[in-house]
């Protein structure tokens, strides 16, 4: 297939010029046709039940409004998961929080990042496209690659984050028997098939997993309290009020943060398929309510178990980490516990599996090259990437999750403020754009030129670089807002208003030179 070729079959989206009521096997062969020599392969994959659609379009006569119930319940599952357990207990491993001031920060900044990562959501109706691929219509062709490619880390990242705590917790099961690496590799194994068949199946599994996983959440936190919660704990050893405190605060805030907008960049991915008049309410809060309450119920309870004294189980958090305590935490079952800590493992494949599918499709968003070839493919690269980079990193979960999760807070931020800026002021009824001319998706020549995106992005990153404070570095203006030796983390804040501020006025000036 010549390059010229390749770019013609790649622009027509799967179900274009197939009559309406053609049926699902003449969309999988219009679908199949692209991949050349390769087309009767990828026809029985398809036909098979293999998702034939990547970054392409969903069409309006492709929606089904049936699936509107599942922003709330496939959200719930992906959260309601073993790895939401540790953002919690970050707050006093990390920030020496109390309970009470752990819960707060939960809360509070957890709404905004609900707020946000909703938003979002409201696009993918409205567009029938996948987050990535709306960015474009803010940052141009080739931002939506820069975004495409920190996306790309971001799910990676939370990948790895899935599969070394489902690999602890299985390996706490069966502790001479089972390694770490072992445990690893079967949830990353788990976690890739329902993801390499596609979105259907994904959103099937995802829309009753929720249940019996939240049954197991209050088994752990009636388990927690028989072995005794102390919500005092860690008063002692919590910073004075004022500064100090502060800075603790809005450090474990930008992890909070960050823990729900990592979802942002994949918001619309899951109801693109939703018809374009389904109600933007609708969909902003059943996505606010799926990503807020379980996330906010299972971190506090991380927060919670970290409040047990006995010796017992604070030995189990320091030599398993927060597999190795709730492992503890289910002994008194016996072989029953066992079985739920099994259970708890592979929850963390609801989580896991967005993530493998959003890496696809995002490899896809890279250009054209990249989209000719098959969406399963690319699912399969990230299992492979994620699995190696979880087996590396098996023994440093906590730092991995805190350095991982506070730095995805930043570039989120400014993605958010510039995408929603970009629908709310430019592209609403009556605005400077007056809409989405969507058949220009994939057209560079008819999309923004990207200058102001980009500009307003790197404008982000610099309020990100004065803000921010990590173990390595700390910027000028975090090192005041805490402890001089750990500083306070304005990362988020400083790159949203900073990208905030600036886009609008680029954005405007990039139309009226360039009219688009």
């Amino acid at each position: 297939m010549s390059a010229e070729d390749s770019e013609k079959a790649y622009s027509s989206s799967a179900g274009d010029d197939v009559p309406e009521y053609a049926g699902e096997r003449a969309v999988n062969k219009k679908a199949a046709e692209r991949f050349g020599v390769f087309a009767p392969v990828m026809e029985k994959l398809f036909d098979y039940g293999v998702e034939a659609r990547g970054v392409e379009r969903v069409l309006e006569n492709e929606r089904d409004p049936k699936l509107l119930w599942n922003n709330l319940f496939m959200w719930w599952s992906v959260n309601c998961v073993l790895t939401t357990v540790p953002i919690g207990a970050l707050a006093q491993a990390f920030f020496t929080l109390s309970f009470g001031n752990a819960c707060a920060t939960i809360l509070c900044f957890g709404a905004l990042g609900a707020a946000f990562t909703s938003g979002i959501a409201t696009l993918g109706p409205k567009t029938g496209l996948r987050t990535m691929i709306i960015a474009r219509f803010s940052s141009g062709y080739i931002g939506g690659i820069i975004y495409s490619i920190f996306n790309i880390l971001t799910q990676l990242g939370f990948a790895t984050t899935c599969v070394i705590l489902g690999g602890q917790t299985l390996a706490a099961v069966r502790p001479d028997t089972l390694s770490l690496e072992g445990g690893v590799a079967i949830v990353a194994v788990l976690s890739v098939i329902p993801c390499f068949v596609g979105y259907e199946l994904l959103h099937r599994y995802e829309r009753y997993v929720w249940a019996p996983i939240l049954l197991v959440m209050l088994f752990l936190w009636g388990l927690g309290g028989k072995a005794g919660y102390h919500v005092t704990a860690q008063k002692a050893f919590e910073d004075p009020a004022g500064r100090f405190l502060a800075g603790d605060v809005l450090s474990f805030g930008g992890i909070v943060f960050g823990s729900f907008t990592g979802w942002a960049p994949v918001a619309a991915d899951y109801n693109c398929k939703l018809p374009v008049n389904t109600s933007a309410w609708a969909v902003f809060f059943m996505t606010f309510f799926g990503l807020y309450l379980p996330v906010c119920f299972i971190s506090i309870l991380g927060a919670a178990l970290m409040t047990i004294t006995n010796p017992v189980y604070v030995a189990a958090y320091e030599d398993g980490s927060m597999g190795g305590l709730i492992a503890q935490v289910l002994t008194p079952w016996g072989g029953f516990g066992k079985f739920l800590l099994v259970v708890l493992a592979l929850s963390v494949i609801a989580n896991n599996m967005v993530n493998t599918y959003s890496t696809g499709i995002s490899i896809q968003a890279l250009g054209r090259p990249f989209a000719v070839v098959p969406r399963m493919f690319w699912t399969l690269v990230g299992f492979i990437a994620y699995t190696i980079a979880g087996i590396v990193g098996r023994e440093h979960f906590s730092d991995i999750l805190s350095n991982f999760l506070s730095i995805l807070s930043y570039w989120t931020a400014f993605f958010m403020v510039i995408t929603l800026e970009e629908h709310f002021i430019f592209r609403r009824k009556g605005g400077p754009l007056g809409g989405y001319n969507l058949d220009d998706w994939d057209t560079p020549s008819k999309l923004p030129l990207g200058i102001a995106g980009i500009l307003a992005g790197a404008i982000g990153v610099a309020g990100a670089v004065v803000g921010m404070a990590e173990v390595w570095y700390i910027g000028p203006i975090g090192i005041l807002a805490g402890n001089p030796e750990f500083g306070g983390d304005l990362g988020f804040e400083l790159a949203a208003i900073f990208a905030g501020v600036s886009y609008p006025f680029l954005r405007w000036l990039e139309i009226r030179l360039m009219g688009r």
